[in-house]
């Protein structure tokens, strides 16, 4: 019924999602598909950008659309490596964090640069100071701001209200939240930052239920107040989240090549351990007595091995290497001339020009879709929304 009404509502007449015993879910066609038809459109049920993939990319915190300019996008970058410089950093690549319990990878700063742009440079390029040539090409939306914090930036007032109203008006750790829940915030962020961002994921999928039920309650306010009756509408606002595949995170995630074989269970303990930890710094940050059923350790562990199950990768493609593509496609007395101004960038961003945002997100009507070896058909994303078409 559910998949039923969320095909209708989308009208993808030519889709319907089976269910085949023992093999679970799968969506089959109604009708024939040709190459390059739409099969299907999908909107993101719970998503979020890699932690430190904020590092080489700004992107909208709701539909993770590029944002500010091109030549934002270019100092926000340089502006971290010069800070990973003065550090020595010199990580290459960086898996959720510390990499415990995932092999779901990020980029980060990567590898030292020999070349680099004195800070007047970089902080013009932040400050839009300077218009690099043919960057209008590129145009990108305005940046909005988060209405209580900084932390959280979009692509238009509509990205900002949909996300505060699904999700961040719980996680928002801004100066009007109440300073012990603005403390517990940071912690369990920070927490997630350094363990596994999949932690991230797993708070935006309770808050999406917790904002669900309170609207859902608000909505039924003329009927029966009694904790079952609340029950039923908290049950009706998990529906969505309900409906993915679960397994328990830490009893189904691979074993890592350096664990040995003997100390599985210790691994396995480990991971629950860490589930717990971070479980607890988020009920200190946003429990709510009517909605205490999300917070056990046995629903936040289901909840992240359905993320862990039925993910998709969310990558969205840099403006920026279109646009150093674009410099080097142009005929040769143009692009002699705009080198002057693009060719000391692109050598400060080294290979790190090209990288796009990642994340990785829910969506699901793309759950259903069983993995194949020998795929016919393929998924990419515009705006919050995922595609899928059929090819040969």
């Amino acid at each position: 019924e559910y998949y039923e009404e969320l095909i209708q509502s989308k009208k993808h007449d030519g889709i319907r999602v089976n269910y085949k015993g023992d093999h679970g879910k799968g969506v089959c066609a109604n009708k024939d598909f040709a190459e390059g038809d739409l099969i299907l459109k999908d909107q993101i049920l719970v998503g979020a950008q890699h932690s430190l993939n904020k590092i080489d990319c700004v992107v909208c915190s709701y539909c993770f659309r590029f944002i500010g300019s091109v030549e934002f996008q270019i100092g926000h970058r340089l502006y971290f490596q010069s800070i990973a410089s003065s550090i020595g950093c010199s990580s290459e690549r960086h898996c959720h964090g510390s990499d415990v319990g995932s092999s779901t990878c990020s980029s980060g700063v990567t590898k030292e640069k020999s070349t680099t742009l004195p800070e007047e440079v970089i902080e013009s390029l932040i400050t839009g100071d300077v218009s690099l040539p043919f960057s209008d090409h590129f145009p990108l939306p305005e940046i909005i701001a988060c209405q209580g914090c900084e932390e959280e930036r979009y692509c238009s007032q509509s990205c900002a209200d949909s996300d505060w109203e699904s999700y961040h008006s719980l996680l928002c750790a801004g100066p009007n939240t109440e300073p012990p829940r603005r403390s517990a915030l940071h912690k369990f962020v920070e927490h997630a930052n350094e363990t596994n961002d999949i932690f991230l994921v797993a708070a935006k999928a309770i808050t999406f239920t917790m904002l669900r039920y309170k609207k859902l309650k608000r909505q039924n306010d003329f009927q029966n107040k009694s904790a079952e009756s609340n029950f039923s509408l908290l049950m009706e606002a998990w529906k969505p989240l309900s409906m993915g595949f679960k397994k328990r995170w830490w009893d189904y995630v691979a074993l890592p090549e350096d664990v040995d074989a003997s100390d599985e269970d210790s691994f396995r303990q480990e991971i629950r351990d860490l589930a717990f930890t971070s479980l607890q710094l988020l009920k200190d940050a946003i429990f709510d007595a009517e909605c205490a059923p999300l917070f056990s350790l046995e629903v936040y562990g289901h909840i992240i091995g359905m993320f862990e199950l039925n993910n998709l990768d969310l990558v969205v493609a840099s403006p920026v290497e279109d646009y150093f593509i674009h410099i080097d496609d142009l005929p040769d007395d143009k692009k002699e001339e705009a080198e002057k101004a693009t060719a000391p960038l692109l050598d400060a961003l080294d290979d790190d020009y090209a990288v796009p945002c990642d994340g990785t997100a829910f969506f699901p009507l793309q759950s259903c879709m069983n993995h194949s070896c020998c795929p016919n058909a393929k998924a990419f994303k515009r705006d919050e929304v995922m595609y899928i078409l059929p090819f040969s």
